[in-house]
């Protein structure tokens, strides 16, 4: 099933398919097609040379690994988490999880034991997919620490060489001629959570569950305002980490029924080198990078969505040798896609009944506080678990199908228009990644009397942290131990010497 195959059709008849049945569709037209591509610099971040799979190759890789995981005695919907850097395994886990009948749990690639364990057992995980090295990290150990801290993790799978006792190796499904599982449920398979990412309130971490349907409905979004066409090359430097990764990358690719040709971002002449290699007519990146990367000359030609994780910061671009489209996305809620105009200053939002070729695929409206809410059919319509309504922990509120996504907007009453200035109370975005700020500041100062953390405004990445102390090395080792992302624990890192200066 590629785009071409939906054309203008009615709300009820607009989501049928899974993801497992976009890929399949795209596997019958285009089995020998190559499907995904590596990141051609793979080697410098984690192990294993970069892998090119055709359609058919995928689809055995995702067999095994779904027949893997259902031979460990999981339950149909079970939640397995992911947390892969952007590389072909991470795709491949993802559509095997969901093959499998499973929930997948894609977990940000800098989230540590401290974030991940959390997250984990509010949806009561069951098994953990990892690798044994990103970067200069041993993931294989960082995955033990999550499943010591998580309770219903009974299962841990990885990639990689060396990878510690009691982590089952996993490279083999690429060699693998598995029969793919059985698995029945009632009703429309679209219609059953496909996925579960968690979002940062200023309560904690939330998770928020979507269907297949909800998933298909915010890439058709995208894709459609993009004009991505069948067959295309995407090249995306997002990793499918989110709810924004897997709507603006994933499904895009699996609507197309091309080439996914994956980025760690960012390597700016591995980036040229694939969008020439590859012949790659569209790109997927963080927002604030897209001005520089078009001055660079590195998007002529091509359609670039720019993801903005942090909307209140879009930016004016001079990218006028390609079609940039914004995406502005509220946590993990809802997103909006707009194709910016040949002056380059972003679009102001439409309040409203948002249409994809005739699909509602959004409603925007702004609450009586100023703040934004999203309603609609790529919205989640309950909190996840199933009860979690009636618990404690910190949870998806959702009245009437509506969710305040807490961004403050400015409206212009005569266009009828949003324009976001605000991000919610309490929540920092450090490049992509929202903290609640009072509940770092009350930890950081558990941790040494004294000690300080803010944040201040940044044009790339949102926000910055900056944390001040008597002993920043001191902190800085309580908060790797205690297990926080690497961006907190950067907020201490002591200046020497020319850093301190330029600083």
């Amino acid at each position: 099933m590629i785009l071409g195959d939906f054309g203008p059709m009615s709300d009820q008849a607009a989501v049928k398919a899974t993801l497992d049945d976009l890929f399949r569709g795209a596997l019958a037209r285009r089995p020998d097609a190559i499907a995904l591509v590596d990141p051609a610099d793979r080697a410098d971040f984690t192990d294993g040379a970069p892998r090119r799979l055709t359609y058919a190759e995928a689809d055995r890789a995702i067999t095994a690994l779904a027949a893997r995981l259902r031979a460990f005695g999981l339950p149909t919907d079970a939640v397995v988490a992911i947390q892969l850097p952007n590389t072909v395994e991470s795709v491949i886990a993802l559509l095997a999880v969901i093959r499998a009948g499973l929930i997948a749990a894609p977990l940000p690639q800098l989230w540590r034991h401290a974030d991940a364990a959390t997250a984990l057992s509010r949806v009561a995980a069951r098994a953990l997919i990892c690798c044994q090295r990103v970067g200069d990290t041993v993931h294989g150990d960082l995955a033990m620490h999550i499943a010591m801290e998580t309770f219903t993790i009974r299962f841990l799978c990885g990639f990689g060489t060396d990878l510690p006792d009691g982590i089952v190796p996993i490279d083999d499904i690429f060699s693998s001629h598995d029969e793919p599982p059985a698995v029945e449920r009632p009703g429309a398979a679209a219609d059953h959570v496909a996925l579960v990412t968690f979002d940062v309130t200023a309560e904690g971490i939330v998770p928020a569950a979507r269907s297949h349907a909800e998933l298909l409905v915010a890439g058709l979004t995208v894709t459609l305002e993009a004009g991505i066409a069948p067959d295309a090359a995407l090249l995306g430097a997002l990793a499918p980490g989110s709810f924004a990764g897997i709507a603006t990358i994933l499904v895009p690719w699996l609507l197309s029924g091309g080439t996914l040709v994956l980025h760690q971002a960012f390597a700016p002449e591995v980036f040229a080198r694939q969008h020439a290699d590859e012949r790659c007519t569209v790109a997927v990146l963080p927002g604030p990078m897209v001005a520089r990367i078009a001055d660079a000359g590195l998007l002529d030609q091509m359609t670039a969505l720019a993801v903005w994780r942090a909307p209140e910061r879009m930016v004016t671009s001079s990218a006028s040798r390609s079609t940039l489209i914004d995406v502005a996305v509220f946590g993990e809620i809802g997103l909006v896609a707009l194709r910016r105009g040949a002056d380059g200053k972003p679009s102001a939002i439409p309040a409203g009944r948002h249409l994809a070729q005739g699909i509602h695929v959004l409603t925007v409206a702004r609450t009586p506080a100023g703040t934004i809410a999203l309603s609609g059919p790529m919205v989640p319509k309950a909190p996840f678990p199933p009860g979690a309504e009636r618990g404690h922990a910190p949870k998806l509120k959702i009245t009437d199908g509506t969710v305040d996504t807490g961004y403050t907007a400015a409206i212009d009453r005569i266009a009828n228009t949003l324009t976001v200035n605000g991000p919610p109370a309490g929540v920092v975005s450090v490049g992509g990644y929202r903290f609640a700020l009072r509940a770092l500041q009350e930890l950081i100062a558990g941790i040494e009397d004294g000690s300080t953390l803010t944040a201040l405004p940044d044009i790339l990445a949102g926000h910055r942290l900056a944390g001040s102390g008597a002993d920043r090395d001191a902190i800085c080792d309580a908060l790797l131990a205690r297990g926080f992302n690497p961006l907190l624990v950067a907020a201490f890192r002591a200046r020497h010497g020319a850093q301190a200066s330029a600083a």
